[in-house]
C-alpha cells in the first residue's frame, strides 16, 4: 500500500521528491509582531488593476530605520483606464505620513519601488500620454528618484533609454529590480504579446544597456504563438539577471475556449498555467539563455502563480510558486477523473537545470483541507531563507485564515510556525532584496488583510536569530 506522502505527490501531478518534515521544536517562540496598522484606504478603480496588481515586484522598501510604500489613489470623476495616480508614504519614528503624490499625471497600475544602499528611493511610474477622455493609449515609462533623507522634495526624473520607439501603453506589466549594493537597476516593460523591452542603469547613472526579451514559443497550441510571460519575479545581482513568470495568453485550445465562453459569457479567458524561467549572466552583454519551463498545469487547465525568486550566493535561483491542479469548471466534460489539489512549491535552478523541487505546503481533494495562498521569501541578516505565507481552507471542520512562517535549510522545512498577526495578510509585498533592500531580521509587510476590505495595511515582524 502506498504511503500518504506518495499519494500526495501523485495527486499533485508533479515530479517532486517528498522528504520528511522537520517540525519546530516544542515551545519554539513565534516571530514577534511589533507593529500592525493601516497605511491607506482606496476606492476600487475598476480598470483591471489594483494596489496589489504589480505582485511580481514590490511597493515597499526599507532604507535604514525608515520604510517607504507606494500607493494607488483612484481619481474622482475620471473614467478608466487611466483613472489613478501614485502616492508615496514614509514610516518613521512618528508613524506613517504621505510625503508625495503625483500632481500632474494619470496612470492605470500601481508603481513598484526600489532603493539603493546610499539612500536613494526609486519609483517606477508609467504616466499616460492620452487625454482625459481616452480609454487607452500610449504611455511613457519613467523612474522617479527620491532621497530618503528628503522625501518631500521634488524627485529627479530618469528617462530610460530604449532601442527605437517601443509602443508602450497603460498595460505595462512592468517589473523593477535593483542591486542595492552596486546602485544598479533594471526595468522590464511588456510590448503586446511578443516581448518585453528592458533597460539597465549602471552605478555611474548611465543607461548602459537595453534590449528585448522575446517570449517562448508555443508550438504545441492549436495555433502556434508566442507565450507572453507576465507577473515575473526579477532579480539583479552583480549584473546577472534572473526572470521567472507565468504564461498569460488568451486560452490557446479551441475546445476549452469555446466551453469557457459558454460558462462565463465572455469572449476571452487567460491561461496562467505554465511557469517559465530565464537568466542572463551579464546584462551589459544582453544575452539571455534559452527559456526553461519549470512547471506546467497545461494538461488539466490548471493554474500557476509565481510567488518569489531568490538568488543564492552561488548563483542558484530559488523559485517559489503556487499551483492549482485543474479548472473545476471543465472537469466533468474533459477530465472527470482528475482531483483538485493546491500546493506551494519550491525549486532550485542552477545553470538552466532544475536540480531540486518539492511541495512545501499542499492540500485538496483526499488530502488536507488547508489551502496555501500568497507567499514570499525573506532573507535574514545571517543569510537564512524564510518563507512567509498565507494559509486558508479548513482544519478540523473549522475555517482557517492565518499567516505562517517556515525556515528552509538545504531546501527542507526546518521550522513552520504561526505568525500572530491580528488580521492575516492574504496578499502582500515585502521589503525584498530584489528591490535593493538589505537582508534583515526585520520582516516588513504591506498588503491586504482578511476582514479589512479596500485597506492597505503594514506589519513589522521581528525574526528570532
Amino acid at each position: 500500500m502506498m504511503s500518504k506522502k506518495t499519494l500526495f505527490a501523485i495527486a499533485l501531478g508533479a515530479v517532486c521528491v517528498v522528504l520528511p518534515e522537520v517540525r519546530a521544536a516544542r515551545g519554539a517562540p513565534p516571530p514577534a509582531v511589533e507593529v500592525e496598522e493601516d497605511v491607506y484606504r482606496y476606492v476600487p478603480a475598476n480598470n483591471g488593476a489594483g494596489p496589489m496588481w504589480c505582485s511580481g515586484s514590490t511597493c515597499l522598501v526599507r532604507v535604514g530605520s525608515d520604510v517607504f510604500a507606494s500607493g494607488l489613489e483612484t481619481l474622482k470623476g475620471v473614467k478608466p483606464l487611466n483613472n489613478c495616480r501614485w502616492t508615496l508614504f514614509q514610516r518613521g519614528a512618528a508613524g506613517w505620513r504621505l510625503v508625495r503624490v503625483d500632481e500632474a499625471g494619470r496612470t492605470r497600475e500601481p508603481c513598484p519601488v526600489a532603493c539603493f544602499a546610499d539612500g536613494r528611493v526609486l519609483l517606477s511610474v508609467n504616466p499616460t500620454l492620452t487625454g482625459r477622455d481616452a480609454y487607452a493609449g500610449p504611455a511613457r515609462p519613467e523612474i522617479l528618484q527620491f532621497l530618503a533623507a528628503k522625501p518631500t522634495a521634488a524627485p529627479k526624473r530618469l528617462l530610460p533609454k530604449w532601442n527605437g520607439r517601443p509602443a508602450f501603453s497603460e498595460h505595462s506589466y512592468r517589473s523593477v529590480a535593483a542591486d542595492g549594493r552596486r546602485g544598479e537597476m533594471i526595468l522590464f516593460q511588456n510590448i503586446g504579446y511578443t516581448h518585453a523591452e528592458w533597460a539597465f542603469r549602471d552605478g555611474k547613472g548611465t543607461w548602459a544597456a537595453r534590449g528585448r526579451l522575446v517570449w517562448p514559443w508555443g508550438a504545441e497550441y492549436d495555433k502556434p504563438q508566442p507565450i507572453r510571460v507576465c507577473y515575473p519575479n526579477v532579480a539583479l545581482q552583480d549584473r546577472a539577471v534572473h526572470f521567472c513568470g507565468v504564461s498569460d495568453i488568451v486560452e490557446p485550445y479551441k475546445k476549452w475556449r469555446e466551453y469557457k465562453r459558454k460558462v462565463t459569457g465572455r469572449q476571452w479567458d487567460y491561461d496562467f498555467r505554465r511557469l517559465f524561467y530565464t537568466w542572463c549572466d551579464d546584462i551589459t552583454k544582453g544575452t539571455f539563455h534559452k527559456w526553461v519551463e519549470v512547471a506546467s498545469r497545461d494538461k488539466t487547465c490548471g493554474w500557476i502563480s509565481p510567488r518569489d525568486l531568490w538568488v543564492a550566493p552561488d548563483g542558484s535561483a530559488h523559485l517559489l510558486w503556487s499551483e492549482r491542479a485543474i479548472d473545476t469548471r471543465l472537469r466533468k466534460e474533459f477530465f472527470p477523473q482528475a482531483k483538485q489539489s493546491h500546493a506551494l512549491n519550491y525549486a532550485v535552478v542552477r545553470a538552466g537545470k532544475v536540480v531540486s523541487r518539492r511541495t512545501l505546503v499542499g492540500g485538496g481533494e483526499g488530502l488536507s483541507g488547508e489551502i496555501p495562498g500568497a507567499a514570499r521569501f525573506h532573507v535574514t541578516a545571517d543569510n537564512r531563507l524564510v518563507v512567509f505565507y498565507y494559509l486558508g481552507g479548513r482544519r478540523g471542520g473549522k475555517g482557517v485564515s492565518e499567516n505562517r512562517m517556515m525556515e528552509l535549510v538545504a531546501g527542507r522545512k526546518k521550522r513552520d510556525v504561526p505568525v500572530p498577526v491580528k488580521h492575516p495578510f492574504t496578499s502582500f509585498f515585502t521589503a525584498t532584496v530584489r528591490a535593493g533592500c538589505r537582508p534583515s531580521n526585520t520582516l516588513d509587510l504591506l498588503g491586504q488583510c482578511a476582514g479589512r476590505p479596500n485597506t492597505i495595511r503594514y506589519a513589522r515582524i521581528a525574526l528570532r536569530p
